[in-house]
């Protein structure tokens, strides 16, 4: 999605950094062929990105548990390395986790990477498409987002979903579903 399109979302305000929103389809599994839950949710260098931003077009929507580490920095760097092959085959892509939006920036010039980034704190987004969820480390549980990646249709509604994702390979397994419809 363009700069320009961003700001002319209607969600956007300049200066104000709206609340992530996720509304209609219940958090639960995602099925394919439903409709996408919409969302609202703040961009690393301002703007909002929202589902209806997205009419017409397929988007990916790949969701990592946090930024900085070492899969989450490698599995967005092949996405974006991978922006434009992606945007051949008639899709955006979107990056989000519930890290804050100043740490998403910081990340974002660091890495200098070519596709949008999302910050989701207040996990709205992240329950609507069932990806916080509770998880285990250590012998310790802990609510977190389980890394997955969405794939949306050009009408809005789930065309694949890959949950546990092993970063490794991922972005070009995705890209390369994408070549085969």
């Amino acid at each position: 999605m363009s700069q320009k399109t961003r700001e002319k979302s209607p969600h956007a305000s300049p200066g104000a950094t709206p609340p992530p929103v996720a509304t209609g389809q219940s958090a639960g599994k995602l099925v394919e062929g439903t409709r996408a839950p919409p969302f609202s949710v703040p961009l690393a260098g301002g703007g909002t990105a929202s589902l209806v931003d997205y009419a017409g077009r397929k988007l990916v929507i790949f969701f990592y548990p946090r930024t900085g580490t070492d899969g989450c920095t490698r599995e967005t760097l092949d996405f974006s390395r991978l922006a434009s092959a992606f945007a051949a085959e008639g899709a955006e892509l979107l990056g989000v986790s519930a890290d804050s939006l100043k740490t998403q920036e910081s990340f974002h010039r660091k890495n200098l990477l070519k596709i949008p980034l999302a910050s989701d704190e207040d996990h709205q987004m992240l329950e609507a498409y069932d990806v916080w969820q509770e998880k285990s480390m250590y012998g310790k549980t802990f609510m977190g987002i389980v890394r997955t990646t969405v794939l949306m249709d050009a009408h809005g509604r789930i065309a694949r979903v890959w949950s546990k994702v092993k970063v490794d390979g991922h972005a070009e397994e995705v890209l390369s579903h994408l070549r085969k419809r």
